[in-house]
């Protein structure tokens, strides 16, 4: 996977819009404000290919990244309070209707962010790929907010997590640092490489 060449290729904001799956997908999923753009600017080593925000709940839309035959999917953060009624219900059939979809995801990138316990709505996340055997792996975002001492403790508390268990890797990440990085996209080559199988 080239990480230079990907190029945006298309925001999608309703289930219904959400085209056919016809290559290997890597997807990006976390609550609001949890860093995902920013990981995935660090990732392609670009500035602002995925926009990022001060203002949490920035991405409604499923977002499509393409490279010769991948995609990334960045998908719309969860969680954020400030949304309308009409909102959440958009977000909630636009989530669903993605992973309902018969789409080729070869791995989703579960971003947490590392100085708090999972949420529940990210534990619902995590027990909807467990149900329906989506490989996942974390991404313990915001690790550059931690001393050494904290940043132990907490990938302890982590690692120690059943619900974490079924993921493929437990990355500590930061996205001003490039830490982890190379880690991650390591988990993604081999996925990659499984779904050519």
């Amino acid at each position: 996977m080239n990480t230079n060449l990907f190029a945006f290729e298309a925001a999608f904001g309703t289930a219904a819009q959400l085209p056919p799956s016809d290559l290997p997908e890597i997807a990006f999923c976390g609550r609001s404000n949890v860093g995902k753009s920013s990981l995935i600017n660090c990732l392609l080593r670009r500035k602002a290919l995925a926009r990022t925000s001060s203002m949490p709940g920035k991405t409604v839309t499923v977002n499509f990244y393409r490279a010769g035959n991948v995609r990334l999917v960045d998908l719309p953060g969860y969680g954020y309070a400030k949304r309308s009624a009409a909102e959440f219900a958009r977000f909630a059939d636009l989530m669903e209707g993605y992973f309902r979809g018969d789409r080729r995801i070869a791995l989703l990138v579960q971003l947490l962010d590392i100085r708090h316990a999972p949420s529940k709505d990210d534990s619902t996340m995590l027990a909807l790929l467990c149900e329906r055997k989506i490989p996942f792996v974390i991404a313990l975002t915001k690790c550059d907010k931690l001393n050494k001492t904290e940043l132990a403790k907490r990938l302890a508390e982590f690692t120690q997590n059943p619900a974490l268990k079924s993921a493929a890797a437990v990355v500590p990440f930061s996205s001003p640092k490039g830490q982890g990085r190379e880690e991650l996209l390591a988990v993604i080559e081999n996925a990659l490489r499984d779904a050519s199988k």
